[in-house]
């Protein structure tokens, strides 16, 4: 029956229409660089996981492009994929499918590519070594040109350039191999260098280089394409006939649309494909309704759509989320009749309150958590999230390789185990220290509030809280003798004097030797004397005598103690109290033995709360404030452990300081630094062989013993150690320790030596049958294997000491370097704290038996510690999830990612996520809840755009077995009513630029286009980002000019640094790039003295960058003037003139000249911008106008960002016409500045925002002039305007036009109340006074406005002229007389005649067409346009 109707419909229409090609929009996205062959690709991918496993797999691929002409594209793109599973687990394989559809490692193998070409590569060669500058084509070149390589200087060598392993000598030739791997070239040049490096007479670095690089272009995946919906309020459309391309749409026709299965249908009647075609497209035409919904429907259309979606078999959810998030206007309709449960709308407030309250998610937000991380996509790409899952990937395996799975894996991946990031302090309740005064106790301090809640009352800032508590605690230690330590005491006293809520302590380090005495070492002899005046009057009275004691002067002698004493104390027997029986020599020894075991570095030194200052903190001068600053700051720490009830008014402050967890008995930097190594416990087992010797030394601690000889062990050397592994493996703890510890004695080794056998050595309570049993059943091997495991595993040498807690290497230690039992409880403390307790206390949920636990805490600590530290994992889970979470379980016994989505299925934030949610499922096994966060009574349309994701998780082939053109967005389901614009929403990083489309993008109408409307876009440049700032002033250097290139061409670009966060943009591609300051001005006045995030050591005077991926790339940049030049000003008056500016983005050069030699030129620079080809039109015609009434040179200056392809053709043969210049310049809107998301407002944010970093120094002046302007004056006369201090001058809004009152906006409200007696001017046309505007920072006060009034979506209505009169009271508008600009919207007929210059405003009264207006208005526009027709009529025809 249902055939019969398919039929019967397909005849009706058949009747009323005439088949006609589908229609849509197609655009796509190409690298700058050709093809990148996967198997470099793919070596670079397995290089991220060591150099090791790179030269491995570069050995197995040695010759594998053989296969590569035998066979099919298919089947060598999976011989790579199988030699790579060699080296790669099943879930790393997807990753690396998933990498290479990205193409994510082809900048890495491009940048070698281009450091190749800047060698530059010998002619005809398909492979070249270069050593030390000098080029080879054979191997045979190899021994001519290391003769003398050693007197030539070394090539520089990056971080990512991959050396041969072998012996790590600085003092033998580099060889840089420039080669194809996989090819037989290459393998002739490995095999000898490889050897060669083996043996340590060269160092062997491999650069990918393909010698003949297909022409193929590359395209991309990973960013946006949205066609949004323009309002065609005004028509401003080009009238102007586009020849269409007549590309053909490639269509998926398996779809259903109202209820036919189209792939079903094409099979089942072949004959009618045609037919069928038609009846889906007139289904479609009818589904797509456009008609604008009425407010009331609108309201329930998010919960609606989530009603839709969680109706639909799950596994069909995501792509339904997808096609209504992406198709939305088209599918608006349909969704009003869809009808909503209750239990639904329940559900989801329940859980949104409760996301409210725990992570700070609102109605409508959009979050994604893989694994508990948050993936913020604002800032995450495809790129990114890769990495991401690549670093999850390895602790994930590892979970899962220990037997860890379902709810356990997520319990320990959230475990906080680097939670102690605090500075480490060292636990100061010690009898050693010697506090000379106590706020709790001492009387001087009675009349201060003793109130632990008197930390929370409100104080002026500032002010330090005088509450009865050691809230603060300072200890010193000292020696005496020191000459900086008279300072330090003093600063003390000082404290004391001010009555400073802090407790000081002192540790004086002296002389420990018993005899010693007072007289003779004058350490030991202020410690008597402290001591005595302590026990005969207080310890503040001790305090002051110290002063005084070492304030004369002359530096504390023997003398000096003894004189003081006689003069201050002349009852006083010195003798009893400096001499050899002197009872003030209490804790002498205390002190330096407190200091030696707490690990500390050189004196003096200060702990503050326990922690240590570091040696830079400790200059007296800068202490006092240090102090006090510490002070404030741990204010805060108590208060909100006041606040929490962890610290109440029973607490014993120190007691509470020191039980945290950052506390610890003893400072050894091996045990607390940051820089740690760690075995890996998770692949099969290692020492499984060995039985297990551990020995239980407390409650959480298992101790045991691998052997190391330093020599080749036999059956002589070997007693000892066999007789503490067999001891260890036979006896109880106790028995075991004991037996140990007497081995170890120097006695018994000597008594071993004298002949005395081992079992006369054996102690009581030992068995000893079992001992002698296995004692002389253990072979060498044994011992021998362990070494084995000591030199390939642990890389110790024979003999080299090292502890394993953990998994944790510590060491190897130097030969004198001591591990004390201090040592061992400070690890034990360290690794119980932060990870271990956490991991033991999860693992005991297990339920596993002891041994098997205790091993399982040991290996999963190993893998947790060793991760990276990222950000905090969150639990995200929801209270119910019946009817607003759809769930999709993981495939069972393998290694799965828990992924959280929460996302409204109407906002951008879904447009984007669903499609990136179904490729992650593609690529891992996920455990997926994806909670529809739907907003409430919506007032408007939530999404006004149809989007696309071009986003692959494989590299797809075509039927024939080769490599389809690449990933494509594609719009095939269109209304052709509305006016669409195209809008490419790449990374951060990208720049791209529109290469090849004969239609207009920025107004896609597809009732005037046959067949598919096709975008070609070009991944033009990839940023490099920097913040630089003057080291002296801490400040941004203004107008400071940075320059890019490479070797070969060392200014190819070039920027301006702005005065906000100090910050630079350099355009860039793959490659190695040298970063200098400009020559001329820059480079005179200042210096680069450091720099991070380059490819350079940090001192280095050349600053060398290499961009090697798709990620952002930003570099901090530190500067300092010379020391002649601290008074310049870079922009002062002579500011720099000479030198050529390659412009920010010079496309094509004029025709350039040495400004430097000549008196500046007197040119005309004018600026515009144009978007869409009636723009770009009516800019043509505007040039034309500006070239006809001025004499004086011209300089056009064009934003590139958005101007069409055709536009930039044509553009040349326009300027080589009318002979004046032109630049195209380019900035991609910075990160940190507030992002615009409509088309037009990004272009009026061009207009005004980046007026500084735009133009090079030289230009003075620069005129904007709008694209629908015609000029009837000379604009020289409005340049040489004189401004009267004014950065810029503007024309105002005409008011001779009196029936346009009503819409005069500007003179009431807001405008009115904040204009005052100002006038609201018009942006259509100003004048810029270059010099002026950056010497005030007109342009950071703008960007810092706008920032500001940005982020309320209602302001700035009309960005480019908002914004200015906005800020007319902080930067100063001059107005510009009003024959400058005549509008017929706003001014009269009369004064038409006097007009300079005439504007093609939209007229809100009339909506008159521009093309109409245009035509009435001004009657020279149809003679110029004529004109200009007839010219790019001749150029196509040559073309």
């Amino acid at each position: 029956m249902r055939n019969v109707i398919v039929l019967s419909l397909l005849l009706l229409l058949n009747m009323h229409h005439v088949i006609s090609a589908p229609k849509g929009v197609t655009a796509s996205l190409s690298a700058k660089w050709s093809m990148t062959p996967f198997l470099l690709e793919t070596s670079e991918f397995i290089g991220e996981d060591g150099n090791e496993k790179f030269w491995q797999f570069v050995d197995t691929v040695k010759e594998l492009t053989v296969y590569k002409q035998g066979e099919s594209v298919r089947s060598y793109y999976n011989l790579i994929l199988k030699k790579a599973g060699q080296f790669l687990t099943d879930l790393q394989v997807n990753l690396l499918r998933f990498a290479l559809a990205l193409r994510s490692y082809s900048p890495a193998v491009q940048a070698f590519q281009q450091i190749a070409s800047d060698e530059p590569p010998p002619e005809a060669c398909p492979a070249f070594i270069s050593i030390h500058g000098q080029h080879g084509c054979s191997t045979k070149d190899l021994k001519k040109l290391l003769k003398a390589a050693a007197g030539r200087p070394k090539p520089y060598l990056y971080n990512k350039d991959h050396t041969y392993p072998g012996f790590n000598k600085t003092d033998v030739p580099i060889v840089i191999l420039y080669a194809e791997i996989g090819t037989k070239k290459f393998t002739s040049f490995h095999k000898v260098l490889s050897e060669k490096a083996g043996e340590g007479t060269l160092i062997y670095v491999l650069r990918h280089f393909v010698a003949n690089p297909k022409p193929k272009k590359m395209l991309l995946s990973g960013y946006g394409v949205e066609l949004a919906i323009k309002s065609t309020e005004y028509k401003a459309v080009d009238d102007t006939k586009v020849k269409d391309s007549g590309a053909n749409a490639e269509e998926d026709n398996k779809d259903e649309v109202q209820g036919f299965v189209f792939g079903t249908l094409k099979k089942s009647h072949p004959e009618l494909e045609e037919q069928l075609v038609e009846l889906r497209r007139h289904l479609l035409e009818s589904t797509n309704d456009m008609v604008p919904l009425k407010v009331w429907e609108m309201q329930d259309l998010s919960v609606q759509a989530a009603a839709r979606i969680m109706s639909v078999p799950k596994f069909d959810a995501l792509k339904l989320m997808r096609d209504l998030s992406q198709n939305f206007p088209s599918k608006a309709r349909s969704l009003t009749r869809v009808a909503v449960k209750q239990e639904m709308r329940k559900e989801i407030e329940e859980n949104q309150k409760r996301l409210g309250e725990s992570i700070g998610v609102h109605p409508g937000d959009g979050e994604l958590f893989i694994n508990g991380l948050h993936i913020d996509l604002d800032i995450h790409n495809p790129f990114s999230i890769l990495d991401i899952l690549r670093g999850e990937a390895r602790v994930l395996e590892g979970l899962h390789n220990l037997g860890i799975k379902g709810e356990h894996q997520g319990k320990l991946l959230r475990l906080p185990v680097n939670a102690v990031d605090d500075s480490y302090a060292l636990d100061i309740r010690h009898p050693a220290i010697m506090w000379i005064n106590d706020i709790e106790n001492d009387p001087v301090y009675r009349n201060w509030p003793s109130g632990v809640q008197e930390l929370l009352r409100a104080t002026f800032p500032g002010v330090i809280r005088q509450i009865r508590h050691n809230l603060f605690n300072l200890v010193l230690f000292l020696d005496p003798v020191r000459e900086e330590s008279v300072e330090l005491v003093k600063l003390a006293e000082l404290f004391y004097k001010h009555k400073i809520p802090l407790r000081i302590g002192f540790v004086f380090v002296v002389d420990t030797k018993e005899e010693i005495d007072g007289f003779s070492d004058a350490g030991v002899g202020f410690f008597r004397l402290l001591n005595y005046i302590a026990d005969e009057y207080d310890l503040s009275q001790a305090l002051m005598s110290m002063v005084s004691v070492i304030e004369g002067g002359e530096t504390l002698s023997v003398d000096t103690i003894s004189a003081y004493l006689k003069r201050k104390f002349p009852k006083a027997k010195a003798e009893r109290i400096l001499g050899v029986e002197s009872e003030y020599d209490d804790k002498r020894q205390d002190g330096a033995l407190f200091y030696k075991k707490s690990g500390l570095g050189s004196l003096p030194l200060a702990l503050f709360n326990g922690v240590p200052l570091s040696p830079d903190e400790m200059d007296p001068d800068e202490l006092e404030t240090l102090i006090l600053q510490r002070i404030m700051d741990t204010t805060t720490t108590f208060q909100r452990a006041v606040f929490m009830g962890q610290l109440t008014e029973d607490s014993n402050v120190v007691d509470h300081l020191m039980e945290q967890a950052n506390v610890v008995p003893r400072m050894n930097p091996l045990i607390l630094s940051t820089d740690r190594k760690y075995l890996d416990f998770t692949s099969k087992p290692v020492v499984d062989d060995w039985d297990d010797t551990t020995i239980h030394a407390s409650t959480s601690l298992r101790v045991g013993v691998i052997d190391n000889p330093s020599g080749k062990p036999s059956d002589d050397n070997t007693v000892l150690y066999r007789a503490i592994w067999a001891s260890l493996l036979t006896q109880k703890n106790k028995a075991a320790a004991e037996f140990v510890q007497k081995l170890l004695r120097e006695e018994s080794s000597q008594l071993l030596q004298k002949g005395t056998k081992m079992k006369d050595l054996l102690m009581q309570g030992m068995d000893r049958d079992a001992f002698e049993k296995k004692f002389n059943t253990l072979e060498v091997d044994f011992i021998r294997s362990q070494q084995l495991f000591c030199r390939d595993v642990l890389k110790l040498s024979p003999g080299q000491q090292a502890v394993i807690s953990n998994g944790r290497i510590l060491g190897p230690f130097e030969e004198q370097e001591e591990f004390t039992v201090e040592d061992f409880q400070l690890l034990e403390k360290i690794t119980l704290s932060s990870s271990a307790e956490k991991v033991k206390a999860k693992v005991k949920l297990m339920g596993m038996k002891a041994k098997h636990a205790s091993d399982l805490v040991m290996k999963v600590d190993a893998l947790l510690t060793a991760a990276p530290k990222g950000e905090v994992r969150r639990d995200v889970h929801f209270i119910k999830d019946s009817h607003s979470v759809l769930r999709l379980s993981p495939r069972e016994n393998e290694v799965f990612y828990d992924v959280v989505a929460i996302v409204d299925p109407l906002t951008r934030e879904a447009q984007k996520m669903s499609p990136l949610l179904i490729v992650l499922s593609q690529v891992v096994n996920v455990r997926l809840q994806v909670f529809m966060n739907c907003r409430a009574k919506l007032s408007e349309m939530p999404l006004k755009s149809f989007y696309r994701f071009v986003l692959e998780s494989d590299v797809n082939f075509l039927a024939n077995n080769t490599v389809s053109p690449g990933p494509v967005a594609r719009f095939m389901e269109l209304p052709e009513s509305p006016l669409l614009t195209l809008i490419m929403i790449t990374p951060e990083s990208w720049m791209v630029q529109a290469v090849s489309s004969p239609h207009d993008l920025d107004n896609i109408h597809l009732q005037e286009v046959n067949g598919v409307v096709t975008a070609e876009y070009e991944l033009e440049h990839l940023l490099l980002e920097g913040h630089c700032f003057d080291l002296s002033t801490g400040q941004p250097p203004r107008g400071l000019q940075f320059t890019l290139g490479m070797s070969r061409d060392p200014l190819m670009y070039d920027t301006i640094v702005m005065a906000n966060l100090g910050y630079f943009q350099l355009k860039a591609n793959p490659g190695a790039w040298t970063l200098k300051l400009r020559k001329g001005r820059s480079e005179d006045i200042y210096q680069i003295l450091t720099h991070d995030g380059t490819d350079s050591p940090a001192d280095a005077g050349d600053v060398l960058v290499v961009l090697n991926s798709f990620h952002s790339k930003i570099v901090k940049v530190r500067v300092q003037k010379k020391a002649d030049k601290m008074n310049e000003d870079l922009l002062s008056e002579n500011s720099e003139s000479k030198g050529i500016w390659d412009s920010i983005a010079r496309c094509l050069k004029p025709t350039s000249k040495d400004d430097g030699e000549k008196k500046k030129e007197d040119v005309l620079n004018i600026f515009s911008v144009a978007s869409g080809h009636l723009y770009e039109r009516f800019l043509r015609i505007m040039m034309l106008s500006v070239l006809r009434h001025t004499k004086t040179p011209v300089k056009f200056w064009f934003l590139k960002n958005y101007l069409s392809p055709s536009f930039k053709e044509t553009i040349a043969h326009m300027a080589e016409k009318y002979g004046f210049q032109y630049e195209l310049v380019q900035y991609k809107w910075p990160r940190w500045l507030h992002q615009q998301t409509e088309k037009q407002r990004i272009i009026w944010g061009y207009k005004i925002l980046f007026l500084d970093v735009l133009f090079p120094l030289a230009v003075d002046k620069i005129i904007f002039v709008d694209a629908d302007q015609i000029v009837r004056a000379d604009l020289k006369d409005l340049r040489d305007f004189d401004l009267e201090g004014a950065p810029y001058g503007y024309t105002p809004f005409c008011d001779s036009r009196r029936e346009m009152e009503g819409y005069r906006f500007w003179k009431s409200g807001y405008w009115a109340s904040h204009l005052g007696h100002r006038k609201y001017h018009i942006s259509a046309l100003y004048v810029v006074d270059l010099k002026k505007f950056r010497k005030i920072a007109a342009g950071d006060r703008l960007r810092g406005q706008y920032q500001a009034l940005s982020q309320d979506p209602n302001s700035l209505s009309n960005l480019d002229q908002d914004l200015p009169n906005n800020m007319i009271h902080q930067v100063a508008i001059k107005s510009l007389p009003q024959e400058w600009m005549w509008c017929e919207t706003w001014c009269d007929d009369t004064s038409k005649v006097s007009a300079k210059t005439i504007d093609l405003c939209n007229n809100p009264k009339t909506k008159e067409p521009k093309l109409t207006a245009a035509a009435r208005i001004v009657p020279e526009w149809v003679e110029y346009d004529n004109e200009i027709k007839q010219l790019l009529g001749r150029v196509r025809d040559e073309l």
